[in-house]
């Protein structure tokens, strides 16, 4: 399972169907948005691995989206593909200084799609993110996303496994509950800051005896993973 995320972004529904099977036959997980607004926060609230956009939409056009996804930073590093029709080749120069990735245009074989993706993917992917992580005999190793101690699977939900994941890889750094609640939640997740508590909590549960010491509280600023005591 590749355990990528794309968001198609397209007004066209027949369009968005031929991009989801193809993209669900190639493993990947997919979201769809019908239009700028939707996409927009979809792309705070899911963060997904990358973003095919289709230029000319009604209302926000995507290289408007584009533009404005590249501007704020929740969503700057979010690699996007623009899907444009054969009449607006002209425009690519325009898509590309946007802060578009790559660009195909329509109409496209399924597999040509998969392989520009996969391309954009790879670059994109910042050396190390796909590795397991272990400290002290604790590991989370992102391609079977599981978590073992020692070996030993440990249960743990969705929400835990992200914010573990965020700081195994953000080791020794203390993080308020906002900074918390944006890297991991999301920054349009309209949640309150106590509701970080409540997965700490959680977290250390699962991590049992063993491994609980690594999430610290630190005082009147919020939480670090740290092995120093």
């Amino acid at each position: 399972m590749s355990s990528k995320t794309v968001l198609i972004v397209d007004d066209e529904p027949s369009i968005r169907e031929m991009i989801a099977v193809a993209l669900e036959m190639a493993d990947y997980r997919v979201l769809e948005a019908d239009n700028a607004q939707s996409a927009h926060a979809m792309a705070l609230d899911h963060k997904p691995d990358l973003m095919l956009l289709d230029w000319m939409m009604p209302g926000t056009s995507g290289i408007e989206l584009a533009r404005r996804l590249k501007r704020e930073e929740a969503t700057a590093e979010m690699p996007i593909i623009l899907l444009t029709a054969k009449g607006e080749e002209d425009n690519k120069v325009q898509g590309l200084e946007a802060g578009a990735d790559d660009y195909i245009t329509k109409p496209f074989s399924p597999r040509e799609l998969v392989a520009r993706l996969k391309a954009v993917l790879r670059r994109a992917t910042p050396p190390g993110i796909e590795e397991a992580v272990e400290v002290e005999g604790l590991k989370l190793d992102p391609a079977s996303h599981r978590v073992t101690s020692h070996g030993s699977a440990l249960e743990i939900g969705p929400t835990e496994y992200r914010l573990l994941q965020f700081f195994m890889t953000h080791q020794e750094r203390a993080y308020t509950r906002s900074q918390l609640l944006d890297q991991v939640w999301g920054g349009n997740v309209y949640v309150e800051e106590r509701t970080v508590d409540v997965h700490i909590r959680r977290l250390r549960k699962s991590l049992g005896e063993t491994h609980q010491h690594l999430i610290q509280t630190v005082r009147g600023t919020g939480y670090r993973f740290s092995i120093r005591e």
